[in-house]
């Protein structure tokens, strides 16, 4: 593995004067506080996180570089208020990777990733001013798939988890089985709810991101749509006029019409931050 490109330091100095010289000089950038800037911080993180998932090197490269911004905004917000700088920003990180990989650093043993991430989880409620309890610091402001798998991981930290993958299988066939059988709109929102959760356990267990998986599907479902619409426009039919069953044999074609996709993405092991 490289050691890096030797221009690295000069780059990222580079980037932090200029980052340096829009906050002195650009109005819009002088008006910004950690609380106005950060919804553009999820905005860039959610374009990566889009990028990684294409498996676009060059929009990866182009996102990680506005993740970059943010990451150097924020610290310098932190200096102008004597809170911390990006050095002190880049020393605790190295730090805590440190602290929580004692396999690496140290002489704990993990030799598969589950001991990896029991491991990490144990270090980080040891770790001084951290929320007591299995759920301590768990953000309720995570998008919902992500916030279920956040729970179901620290419960699967302290022992509480199936042992294996067929557990969580017959437990969306029984939330199924439940939601089918809720007859008030209250059953059918709780049941639901209990089924999604059921899934993302699932995806847990088969260290996907469900956020991306449904992500995935949500975009095969509107190319396939399009696709179907654009096979009636061929034959000089048009979509919004079709019956649904018409429309259902349009996409059931479309369906059959093979499309580039990019390869499904699976849990690394530092997805767990």
């Amino acid at each position: 593995m490289s050691s890096g490109s030797p221009e690295i330091p000069q780059a990222l100095a580079r980037l932090d004067a200029i980052t340096r010289r829009l906050r002195r000089e650009c109005p819009w950038d002088r008006e910004q506080d950690e609380r106005t800037i950060v919804p553009h911080t999820l905005e860039e993180a959610y374009e990566l996180a889009d990028a990684a998932h294409r498996r676009d090197d060059s929009k990866l490269i182009d996102e990680l570089g506005d993740v970059l911004f943010q990451v150097h905004f924020l610290a310098l917000l932190l200096e102008e208020r004597d809170a911390g700088d990006l050095s002190q920003v880049a020393e605790h990180c190295a730090q805590k990777l440190i602290r929580r990989h004692p396999h690496v650093f140290g002489s704990e043993q993990a030799e598969t990733a589950e001991q990896v991430l029991h491991n990490w989880d144990q270090i980080k409620r040891r770790e001084p001013g951290r929320e007591a309890g299995v759920f301590g610091e768990v953000p309720e402001n995570l998008p919902a798939p992500l916030y279920a798998r956040k729970l179901q991981r620290r419960a699967a930290s302290s022992g509480f988890d199936f042992p294996g993958l067929e557990g969580p299988v017959q437990s969306v066939r029984d939330e199924l089985a439940e939601l089918e059988a809720a007859t008030t709109a209250d059953e059918r929102f709780h049941e639901l709810g209990d089924l999604l959760f059921a899934a993302v356990n699932v995806a847990r267990k088969l260290r996907v991101d469900p956020e991306l998986a449904l992500r995935a599907a949500s975009d095969r479902f509107r190319a396939r749509v399009l696709a179907g619409s654009a096979l009636a426009a061929s034959e000089g039919r048009s979509w919004d006029d079709l019956a649904p069953g018409e429309q259902l044999a349009y996409y059931a074609r479309a369906r059959l019409t093979p499309t580039a996709a990019p390869a499904p993405p699976t849990q690394g092991g530092h997805q767990r931050r």
